[in-house]
């Protein structure tokens, strides 16, 4: 009786586990005439937290990997994006399930695509490739292609994000 006791704590112990996600920074891949702006930049770093305040509300567990650190495995830019493997040894020391390796591509001034990459971290193997389009440069545009790319992840992965409901303006 103990026995089966001590493995229905188990079991229910384990099958309440959240999903573990390291969300690395976005790196920029800006295309145009004038690159690397101050304002492209602060949109790039804001994605980030974005993402993660996203998957936050939908249940997941988001896994901090410092931008040293980050930094530290990556040998260039877009080296973690177009390396799976390293970026799921980057994520397994964390204790991570999954990894994701994002990028901000601005191939114009009128729009750009934010850009991600799902890892499994136990075998490196890449989940998702997943773009989402925003228009200008807008914060609220940008928030809305996260979510976007949230509801993707998510497809992938468990199937409970639910994207807030738009707020219309009359």
């Amino acid at each position: 009786m103990k026995i089966l006791t001590i493995l229905c704590c188990l079991f229910s112990i384990t099958s309440h586990a959240q999903t573990r996600i390291a969300i690395l920074d976005f790196e920029l891949r800006d295309l145009t005439l004038a690159p690397r702006i101050p304002a492209e930049l602060k949109r790039t770093a804001a994605i980030k937290p974005m993402l993660e305040a996203e998957l936050k509300r939908a249940g997941y567990e988001i896994i901090t990997i410092n931008s040293t650190t980050q930094k530290k495995a990556n040998a260039g830019v877009g080296y973690l994006f177009d390396h799976d493997d390293v970026a799921a040894k980057l994520a397994k020391k964390v204790g991570a399930d999954y990894v994701l390796v994002g990028r901000l591509h601005k191939p114009s001034f009128l729009f750009a695509y934010l850009m991600g990459h799902l890892v499994r971290v136990n075998d490196g193997k890449l989940m998702g490739n997943y773009i989402s389009e925003t228009k200008g440069g807008d914060q609220k545009l940008t928030l809305k292609a996260v979510e976007s790319l949230t509801v993707k992840i998510d497809n992938d992965l468990e199937h409970r994000y639910s994207p807030p409901k738009s707020q219309s303006t009359n």
